[in-house]
């Protein structure tokens, strides 16, 4: 986890491990987009409370002022760390207060990310979704009707 939270930071995409025995691009299961939203909200809520611990990013931080609230939880049996995105992009855009990435690995350190925003075009704008997986995003919430 740590060395996808330094890729983030640097501006890379880690690679997906996949295990021991299995090659780097092999897929696993990975947390529902239910539970990805809920770590999601859960984050923002304990932002906007002040109940997170801050650290200094090295890029985009001339200051090196610590600025970007970091969570860490676990549920279901995996394991979350929840951060503001601190991308070239995420700052270009302003949204360093919307982008949120979420890293995620299990018990046998199948690990990945995703980035969860506001969406502002679509069905779907104005909802939290779950960059790359728009689709199981709709699903959930046409399930749910909250719109």
């Amino acid at each position: 986890m740590l060395k996808a939270w330094l890729a983030q930071v640097l501006g890379q995409r880690p690679a997906k491990y996949a295990g021991k025995d299995k090659g780097p691009h092999e897929s696993f299961a990975e947390p529902s987009v239910r539970l990805i939203l809920h770590v999601d909200k859960q984050y923002r809520q304990k932002v906007d409370a002040g109940e997170l611990p801050m650290i200094a990013p090295k890029r985009f931080n001339p200051e090196g002022k610590a600025w970007l609230p970091v969570m860490h939880a676990t549920r279901q049996g995996w394991h979350f760390t929840a951060l503001f995105s601190s991308t070239a992009r995420a700052h270009q855009l302003e949204r360093t207060h919307d982008w949120v990435v979420i890293y995620f690995h299990d018990d046998q350190h199948h690990e990945s990310q995703h980035t969860v925003v506001t969406e502002t075009r679509g069905p779907l704008t104005g909802q939290r979704v779950v960059r790359g997986r728009e689709a199981e995003c709709r699903e959930y919430y046409a399930s749910t009707k909250i719109r």
